[in-house]
């Protein structure tokens, strides 16, 4: 199990950026795939971005597509999910996750196929 701790959340104003951090404290020496979510009041959780344990493979939802950039800095034990051209829509509580695999390139996109969730970091948009 992997314990993981998001940042970076805010307010901004539509059009503007923010990058969102998530570390890892625990069994970080495991491979895992890491993911992004998030939940919007009203709205269903969705994954929006995944990134292969590797970091050479990405998935991204048609939602954020060309906007949202995820990454990861292994030396850190850390992801991160840089979000341009932000809109109100983008507003929601943003989530990390984790999926321990053996899978290198691969980049789960079901938010089930995630075991280990951080508490979220708080994202607005302002109009």
């Amino acid at each position: 199990q992997v314990q993981l701790v998001e940042s970076g959340g805010g307010l901004v104003q539509a059009g503007g950026s923010l990058k969102l951090s998530c570390a890892a404290y625990g069994r970080t020496r495991t491979n895992y795939a890491r993911g992004w979510g998030r939940k919007a009041t009203g709205k269903e959780r969705e994954l929006v971005a995944a990134i292969s344990w590797s970091g050479r493979n990405t998935y991204y939802s048609d939602h954020v597509k060309g906007r949202f950039t995820a990454s990861r800095d292994d030396a850190k034990n850390t992801v991160y999910l840089q979000m341009n051209s932000l809109n109100p829509e983008a507003t929601a509580y943003y989530y990390c996750a984790a999926r321990c695999t053996l899978d290198i390139p691969s980049t789960p996109r079901r938010l089930g196929e995630y075991a280990d969730w951080g508490q979220g970091t708080q994202v607005t948009v302002s109009s």
